[in-house]
């Protein structure tokens, strides 16, 4: 695995995205863009499955999707087996989501905060590692229902 940080937005954090891969490089990671690559409208759970299952497989470490409210993003990412993506407003949470929650996935609103909030968040975020203790028990409990429930057909079976 890389120390690089999978970054994608959809058309409503296109420019947001663009700044936040500088300040995730002037941390000291590798970037490596997911799209969108333009301010024109996209789907954005196809750049959210895109970075999720790139750090699913271990290609990527981290991953940071943008999009208006920054709950889209949060919802598909967390449909990839194995992830744990969580939207953060605020660095309490976006140090909580790596301490408490072993977050792989940073996901950001660009209608919700401003430039500034999220570099701050993203720096934050980035400098949190695991905590692990008390934590590591709940996010295990995590993980088993996951394995559990891929282990059937779907609701009902």
């Amino acid at each position: 695995m890389t120390t690089a940080v999978a970054i994608g937005s959809d058309e409503a954090g296109f420019e947001l995205k663009a700044r936040l891969c500088d300040i995730i490089r002037a941390e000291g990671w590798e970037v490596v863009d997911f799209g969108c690559h333009s301010p024109e409208p996209v789907d954005y759970p196809d750049v959210a499955f895109a970075v999720a299952h790139a750090i699913a497989r271990g290609e990527m470490e981290r991953g940071v999707l943008i999009c208006g409210t920054g709950i889209g993003m949060a919802i598909a990412a967390n449909k990839v087996p194995g992830i744990r993506a969580a939207q953060a407003h605020d660095p309490y949470s976006a140090e909580r989501a790596r301490k408490s929650n072993d977050a792989q996935i940073l996901t950001l609103g660009a209608r919700v905060i401003g430039p500034e909030l999220a570099s701050s968040l993203v720096r934050i975020w980035l400098h949190s590692e695991f905590a692990g203790g008390n934590s590591a028990r709940k996010v295990g409990l995590i993980s088993a229902e996951e394995r559990r429930l891929g282990a059937t057909d779907g609701p009902g079976a």
